[in-house]
């Protein structure tokens, strides 16, 4: 392994392996601290925030939902189980900020690495198609980065932050805090938002189910509006 920075080779291997580590033990902590009914579904839930189009948006609300229900048709009850929104919330941003971590420490290097450098370098190409659909982040700098990861946009998570971060100057620390901030309190917002909707759904199903339309037109529009907004300015 080269070194060009003169940086000691130990140091290398610990900024390579510390996120991984600090990983491990979130997953242990998790453990001990989520009920024996949840932790699984909780784990899948953490590895599933991997996996495109699933976002916190959806994650989330996934994680915190739970109770009985009746399956259709068999007229069976089972029983999902739910967990805490504060920890459904954190162990998501958890997710992204040692994403955020390992990329800190070894974004050049991971590059060069076969396979983990060619998965790079496709995460970097999101980033700069992201970069540019939210050019609003490059002057308000680590209070864009913030709000960026903080609201559930498609890729918006620590991955593109962390790129996005790096293409707009930002020091590399900076970076990473703006990322954690951003998810801390994205999550958390997500979290007892969706607690909220399925108190609703609880007591006036009806009303509940109202405001997931009336949220679902919303996002529509949204969708509508930037691709129509998107195709005019590639005519002109």
């Amino acid at each position: 392994m080269k070194n060009n920075n003169k940086t000691p080779i130990y140091m290398i291997l610990i900024k390579f392996l510390l996120p991984f580590i600090i990983a491990v033990l979130g997953f242990v902590v998790l453990y001990f601290i989520v009920s024996k009914g949840s932790v699984g579904k909780l784990y899948l839930l953490m590895f599933a925030y991997f996996v495109p189009p699933l976002g916190k948006e959806s994650i989330i609300p996934i994680g915190i939902s739970g109770g009985e229900l009746t399956i259709p048709l068999l007229n069976q009850y089972v029983v999902v189980p739910s967990i805490n929104p504060l920890v459904m919330a954190l162990s998501i941003a958890f997710v992204d900020i040692v994403v955020a971590l390992f990329l800190l420490w070894n974004y050049d290097f991971a590059k060069k690495i076969p396979i983990i450098g060619n998965f790079m370098d496709k995460v970097e190409k999101i980033g700069r198609s992201s970069s540019d659909k939210y050019s609003w982040i490059k002057p308000l700098r680590f209070i864009g980065l913030v709000l960026f990861v903080m609201v559930p946009f498609q890729g918006s998570g620590g991955l593109v932050g962390s790129i996005i971060g790096r293409l707009i100057g930002m020091k590399p620390y900076n970076t990473f805090f703006a990322i954690s901030l951003g998810a801390i309190i994205g999550t958390i917002l997500i979290a007892y938002f969706s607690e909220a909707i399925l108190s609703v759904f609880v007591k006036n199903f009806l009303f509940g189910l109202l405001i997931v339309i009336i949220l679902l037109v919303i996002g529509i529009m949204i969708f509508v509006y930037k691709n129509v907004k998107n195709h005019n300015k590639n005519s002109f």
